[in-house]
C-alpha cells in the first residue's frame, strides 16, 4: 500500500511539473524579445576609441571614454 500512495504522489509531481512546463515554452516562443534599441556613438577626444553617448564623460564639448583621459583632456 505504501509503495502505491508513493507512486501516485509521484505521478501527480510530474503531471504538475510537465504541465507547466508547457504552460510556460509557447509564450516564451511567441513574444521573442525586442532587440535593444541604437545608441548614439562619440569617439573620446583623447584615444579615439568610440563608445555609447551614455558610458562617456564629458567635458565642455568633449566626450571622453575614462576619468584619466578626462583629466588628460583632449589632443590636438
Amino acid at each position: 500500500m505504501k509503495y502505491l500512495v508513493l507512486l501516485l504522489v509521484i505521478g501527480v509531481a510530474v503531471a504538475l511539473w510537465s504541465s507547466q512546463r508547457r504552460r510556460q515554452a509557447p509564450a516564451a516562443q511567441r513574444r521573442p524579445a525586442a532587440p535593444p534599441s541604437p545608441q548614439d556613438m562619440v569617439a573620446c577626444a583623447h584615444c579615439g576609441v568610440h563608445l555609447p553617448r551614455s558610458d562617456a564623460l564629458l567635458l565642455g564639448n568633449h566626450s571622453f571614454c575614462c576619468e584619466e583621459h578626462r583629466r588628460l583632456g583632449a589632443r590636438s
